[in-house]
């Protein structure tokens, strides 16, 4: 990173750090007072690895928090707008469904602190339908960024960390993640360790328990695969 890079960087730091509801650039410009441009300059317009900064941050709040688990979850912010990225109508993880961005994360955590080793931006699915191609090229996302689920991202982000070297003892998340089964398969391919959140009408089956296809009537749908014997409650 170069030396006027650096600069602005830790003056941006320094306005999120600063008392303030608003954490957007021209507020934080005011704080600092400074001409908000230079921070929207670093943001949009600067030349460096965000992996990097991301691995090293990682490496250093793993040795501070020294963490018993990792614990994979998402968050939303609210947004009055439309014009920021990934923002839409949805459910923002507080209980209530409203315009906001929703961020994927993945926290190191001890009984006395906690701290994101990766994050990324969740893009809704209507951030890919043609007519949200002029929002896309405004906030810059790139061509080849699309939707994908929050557990693809949570999956994605634990395969950054092992590439650095951190894996978890053992990962925690609620029923949004613990309920999809390609997730629970996708850590069990990586060899973690977890505990998930089920919901209570969740039911299972011997792992060697194999569905039947009912015959077709020839009258509406086909039907679908199903077990001769019934399901255990978990």
């Amino acid at each position: 990173m170069r030396r006027d890079q650096r600069a602005k960087g830790q003056l941006y730091l320094r306005g999120l750090l600063l008392d303030g509801r608003r954490k957007s650039m021209q507020p934080m410009a005011e704080r600092l007072g400074i001409d908000h441009q230079q921070l929207q300059q670093f943001m949009t317009s600067s030349t460096w690895s965000v992996d990097q900064v991301r691995a090293r941050l990682a490496w250093r709040a793993v040795g501070v928090v020294r963490p018993q688990m990792w614990v994979v979850d998402d968050t939303g912010f609210p947004k009055d707008g439309t014009a920021s990225p990934g923002v839409a109508c949805q459910y923002s993880g507080t209980g209530k469904v409203g315009n906001c961005q929703i961020g994927v994360s993945v926290h190191a955590v001890s009984d006395a602190a906690s701290c994101p080793l990766s994050w990324r931006l969740f893009l809704p699915a209507g951030w890919d339908r043609p007519d949200a191609a002029v929002q896309r090229e405004r906030c810059r996302i790139p061509e080849d960024e699309h939707h994908r689920p929050k557990w693809q991202l949570a999956l994605e982000m634990l395969d950054e960390l092992a590439g650095i070297g951190l894996r978890p003892a053992a990962l925690v998340a609620d029923t949004g993640y613990g309920a999809n089964a390609d997730f629970r398969h996708g850590l069990e391919d990586r060899g973690l360790a977890y505990v998930l959140q089920a919901k209570a009408e969740m039911t299972a089956y011997p792992k060697n328990a194999e569905p039947r296809q009912p015959a077709c009537g020839g009258l509406g749908p086909r039907p679908l695969p199903r077990y001769r014997t019934r399901p255990k409650p978990r």
